[in-house]
């Protein structure tokens, strides 16, 4: 009888341990093969980041990543888009600060005509003639300082109807499409406003046909005599009038009747200079009103050689007041709102209009001139100086922007391009990885063939 192996678990445990060879079965090959496929898996990964540049691009490379870096892309677009509508409006304004600042310096040579007019011992009619050269020289500047179809310098638009077609809101006012503001809610797009400064010399008429209701208008008070009180005309404007959107709409005229309420000369003046006239432009406001009709004013009053008789101010909380002083020994007859004719849909006036005006051939057209041309060159300065303000401001909105895109796209970059010095050394390492996992799948499908040496 054998002796007892004691040992048989253990040599029992070995066998399970020691696998078979098999002809049908190369456990070596399989794992051989698929750290191969993983190998050439990320190694076509590599080839097309090198390729393309970027690591994650596709959507199914890192969908997170992916939909960021498009939505960012889109604002990329929509900016560059932006970036040539601010060029646009930079160079309009830029037109149009260029012919303001030559308006007012043909403004300057005019007055040093005006002055020298009030010699006594000159060649006036000489004189009107150069103003006059000088007033069609600035129709003309004003008139060709377009860009691409847009004169910043004329806002001579008018009411039609009361109607939503026939409405001119908004005219006096042009947008520059500025920036594009992305919040959780969704993309507003913001503007920068211009407005226009209007250089026409265009004559105010109260020829609209539109009705503007006597509340737009109200009289109080007596101008008496030697300074004894006063007479006020306070422009309300109107909204009770079936379609009226504003108080005050371009087109509405206020028509002073210098004649009925100041008498002396006015009598025996030319029609056309019995009346002050003011036309309300687009954006305009009641206190903008108030104060055109009383320079208008002042100018009839200069013309007769009154200026001196009687005061017209601007005042009251709202600046919407015009209060007449009676200096003269004769007292006015009580402030009516009749004194004044309102209409609406009538011509629009020019900021220069009083150019059209001015005539030096007598002394007190002189006088009247020169009371006038200071006003003239001042709303020339605040022209340009306006236009100079919205130009730097889209300027440096220009620049931002620009800026704005270079940091978007290198923040893109950031998200999906690739790090090629990476890519390079993993690229040489995957190589060598290719090539040692095909003779390791090599050597294992060699395997089996050792088995035929058991046969022979």
């Amino acid at each position: 009888m054998e002796p007892f192996n004691t040992n048989w678990k253990a040599e029992n445990r070995l066998s399970e341990e020691v696998k078979m060879s098999s002809i049908l079965t190369n456990n070596g090959a399989m794992v051989a093969l698929q750290t191969l496929k993983s190998i050439n898996k990320n190694l076509e990964g590599t080839q097309n980041s090198i390729a393309t540049g970027k690591n994650v691009a596709t959507s199914k490379d890192n969908a997170a990543v992916w939909a960021i870096s498009k939505v960012m892309e889109s604002d990329v677009s929509g900016f560059k888009a932006i970036s040539s509508n601010l060029g646009l409006g930079q160079a309009t304004t830029q037109v149009a600060r260029q012919a303001a600042e030559t308006t007012t310096d043909l403004l300057k040579q005019m007055k040093e005509k005006i002055v020298a007019s009030q010699e006594g011992n000159v060649d006036r009619t000489k004189i009107q003639t150069d103003i006059k050269a000088l007033t069609d020289q600035i129709a003309s500047v004003t008139g060709a300082a377009q860009f691409n179809g847009l004169n910043l310098l004329s806002n001579n638009e008018t009411t039609t109807a009361y109607t939503a077609a026939g409405s001119v809101e908004g005219s006096g006012t042009t947008s520059v499409l500025s920036s594009l503001d992305r919040s959780a809610t969704g993309v507003v797009a913001s503007d920068i406003d211009v407005q226009k400064q209007d250089l026409s010399t265009t004559a105010a008429k109260d020829d609209g046909a539109l009705t503007l209701a006597a509340a737009a208008l109200t009289a109080a008070g007596t101008a008496g005599a030697n300074g004894t009180g006063s007479a006020t005309y306070t422009i309300n404007g109107e909204t009770t009038t079936a379609g009226r959107t504003q108080a005050v709409m371009a087109g509405d005229s206020y028509s002073f009747q210098m004649n009925a309420v100041f008498g002396g000369s006015f009598a025996t003046a030319p029609a056309a200079k019995q009346e002050a006239v003011y036309t309300a432009k687009d954006g305009d406001t009641q206190a903008d009103v108030a104060e055109g009709l009383a320079e208008m004013m002042k100018f009839r009053l200069a013309e007769q050689g009154m200026q001196d008789d009687f005061t017209v101010s601007v005042g009251g909380t709202n600046g919407n007041e015009i209060s007449v002083t009676n200096h003269t020994a004769t007292g006015l007859t009580a402030s009516a709102a009749g004194n004044v004719t309102l209409a609406a849909g009538s011509t629009v006036g020019g900021g220069l209009a009083l150019l059209s005006e001015l005539d030096v051939t007598t002394e007190n057209g002189a006088a009247a001139a020169l009371s006038a041309i200071e006003g003239l060159i001042q709303t020339g300065i605040d022209a340009a100086a306006a236009f100079g303000s919205a130009q730097n401001r889209i300027e440096t909105q220009q620049d931002f922007v620009g800026g704005l895109m270079d940091a978007m796209k290198s923040g893109i970059g950031t998200l999906v391009d690739a790090d090629m010095e990476e890519q390079s050394a993993r690229l040489q390492a995957l190589q060598v990885q290719q090539q040692l996992g095909v003779q390791a799948l090599s050597i294992a499908n060699q395997a089996p063939q050792q088995l035929l040496s058991l046969f022979r």
